[in-house]
């Protein structure tokens, strides 16, 4: 294979992690964690392992079936980790990985940002709304 120029590097690198490109790796995971069952899953795991009806009484609103698929999901993923324990009934719990807890930070960190500018979005919007009129 011939070598490669070193503009025909620093392109292919620049196109490799260009966030508005399909193929960028941001896309690829924000479309996973901008869910809001996600969002909540990880929030609701972040004390530590939890139980999947304990995960249905604390998240309000998920089905069964999404609070399945979203699980599934993230222990596809890695972030979330399953484990069975032969009992009677059988016993599932579901745990963060440290791949999972590494998010935590993010998270946090988004939360922070609603909960001190939502009244400036609320605002916003109704300014928006009310020169749409």
């Amino acid at each position: 294979m011939p070598a490669m120029a070193a503009a025909q590097r620093r392109e292919m690198r620049r196109r490799e992690y260009d966030a508005n490109l399909a193929e960028c790796p941001g896309h690829e995971l924000l479309a996973t964690l901008s869910d809001k069952w996600v969002t909540l899953l990880i929030s609701a795991l972040a004390d530590g392992p939890r139980r999947y009806s304990e995960l249905s009484r604390t998240i309000a609103g998920a089905s069964q079936k999404m609070l399945t698929q979203t699980l599934r999901k993230l222990e596809r993923d890695g972030l979330v980790t399953r484990s069975v324990t032969a009992s009677v009934p059988v016993r599932v719990d579901y745990q963060l990985t440290v791949l999972g807890i590494s998010l935590l930070p993010v998270q946090r960190a988004i939360k922070d940002w609603a909960e001190t500018h939502i009244e400036e979005v609320h605002r916003a919007r109704a300014r928006h709304d009310a020169d749409q009129r």
